[in-house]
């Protein structure tokens, strides 16, 4: 039986003091319990930013990678060894900046892994500049006189993109957050949450302006119906929709199936290397 304390990293933690990132390691390791799932079973991924430190306090394996290149990463280990539970752990910049062709391409290849995004609508390790889904005329430490592009649409990106499971929650509400973890890791296939997680140190908005117009959806909300969810995944300002916004359970092809089904039946872990020779014969073929 797997216990909290066995995912209990001795890392010494550099987030601020009072982060709302804490939240979400937390619900992580509660998402991670209720999956009854060993450490060694679990692969992390990140980039570059505080979202990205997470891994670093979870005890399992994981791989930080370059700024904005955790998904491609996660695509290769899901590959790889499909037996991992892989998930990429990202902040808002890392993701929809650096990393948006990533997002939008990983997005169509629909590999078998979890994407959660720390939320923040600021670049926060880089001390307070803008990010894409900063709201407009935010001012911030670089932009002075306020942010003049309007911001990204993430959600919606991924809804019309073909992502199958979409899914947004906050930082704060650490029950209704697991929950989403666990929906969203025991999906079959690309699974995205967005996390608001009010910075604390250089945010444009306070922790009580997201509590003030946040809401989960109603029982009766269809998270089936595309064109609704449509329209929540725009919905943010005067309110803000958290929980599942859109689930679509009719199995889509997953990323590496065709190249399983035809080149090689089983974990490419336990294919090897080829020797020596057989690779120089190879290479001879392109001379």
């Amino acid at each position: 039986m797997v216990k909290l304390e066995d995912y209990s990293s001795n890392i010494e933690n550099q987030w601020c003091p009072g982060c709302s990132n804490f939240g979400i390691l937390t619900a992580m390791k509660h998402a991670l319990l209720a999956l009854d799932k060993n450490p060694e079973e679990i692969c992390l991924v990140s980039g570059i930013g505080q979202a990205a430190k997470l891994p670093h306090y979870l005890k399992c394996n994981f791989f930080n990678g370059l700024h904005g290149r955790a998904l491609p990463i996660a695509v290769s280990i899901n590959i790889v060894n499909p037996e991992l539970t892989t998930i990429v752990v990202t902040g808002d910049g890392d993701c929809y900046g650096e990393g948006g062709n990533h997002f939008l391409h990983t997005i169509r290849r629909n590999p078998d892994i979890t994407l959660i995004v720390h939320n923040n609508q600021i670049y926060g390790l880089t001390k307070g500049q803008a990010s894409p889904t900063t709201d407009l005329w935010d001012k911030t430490r670089l932009q002075f006189e306020g942010v003049e592009l309007e911001p990204l649409l993430p959600l919606a990106t991924a809804l019309l993109h073909g992502c199958s499971f979409i899914a947004r929650g906050y930082a704060g509400d650490i029950k209704h957050l697991s929950e989403l973890f666990l929906e969203a890791i025991r999906f079959k296939g690309f699974s995205y949450v967005d996390v608001i997680q009010p910075c604390i140190s250089y945010g444009t908005h306070t922790a009580s302006w997201y509590k003030e117009r946040m809401y989960k959806l109603p029982p009766d909300y269809d998270f089936n119906n595309k064109g609704e969810a449509l329209v929540k995944t725009t919905e943010w300002g005067e309110k803000i929709p958290i929980g599942i916004l859109y689930r679509n359970d009719k199995q889509r092809r997953l990323f590496g199936d065709h190249f399983k089904e035809t080149t090689f039946n089983g974990k490419l872990t336990e294919l090897g290397f080829p020797p020596h020779k057989t690779i120089i014969e190879m290479m001879e073929e392109f001379r």
